[in-house]
């Protein structure tokens, strides 16, 4: 099942990537004047446009991610509750989908904007993570009886253990 929600979602996002390159590069689409409207942007950079012109950390750094999501995937599926799979598709379906647009056209196509706010311009890939940062949130705040997406995210990155001598 988690297969299938990483492939719509990234379907969704690189789906929504071409039509917005091709229908709103030369003006925006607005949908809910001065609140809502699709525009084309390509950002260089991180969240936020930060960071601009720093692929060569983004790349390797999203391969990291990836491959500790995977490691854990293959090693603790068992001891993941349905929430902890559904946040884990989430982060994976974001992160590949930007991913795409970094390695192969060396920037991520973004398009939503949220004019009320000037929110700064998003992508599909980019509300699949927002969405799974909220979940990350609420199940570390109502999840107690079982290991949380965070426990299992720390395994990627064990901690040395101190000795008795060492304090």
């Amino acid at each position: 099942m988690e297969l299938l929600l990483t492939l719509l979602i990234l379907a969704l996002d690189q789906g929504t990537k071409i039509w917005a390159a091709r229908a709103l590069s030369v003006q925006p689409l607005v949908l809910i004047p001065g609140v809502l409207e699709l525009t084309y942007l390509e950002n260089r950079g991180a969240v936020w446009g930060l960071m601009q012109g720093w692929r060569f950390v983004f790349l390797p750094a999203t391969f990291l991610f990836l491959g500790c999501i995977f490691w854990l995937y293959r090693k603790k599926r068992r001891d993941m509750t349905s929430l902890t799979r559904l946040i884990l598709s989430l982060l994976v379906s974001g992160a590949v989908g930007n991913l795409i647009d970094r390695l192969f056209l060396g920037y991520v196509r973004d398009m939503i904007f949220f004019r009320l706010i000037n929110f700064p311009v998003f992508n599909v890939a980019d509300s699949a993570i927002t969405i799974a940062a909220a979940l990350l949130v609420i199940e570390t705040i109502f999840v107690k009886k079982k290991a949380t997406t965070f426990d299992l995210l720390e395994q990627c990155f064990p901690q040395k253990k101190k000795k008795p001598s060492d304090e």
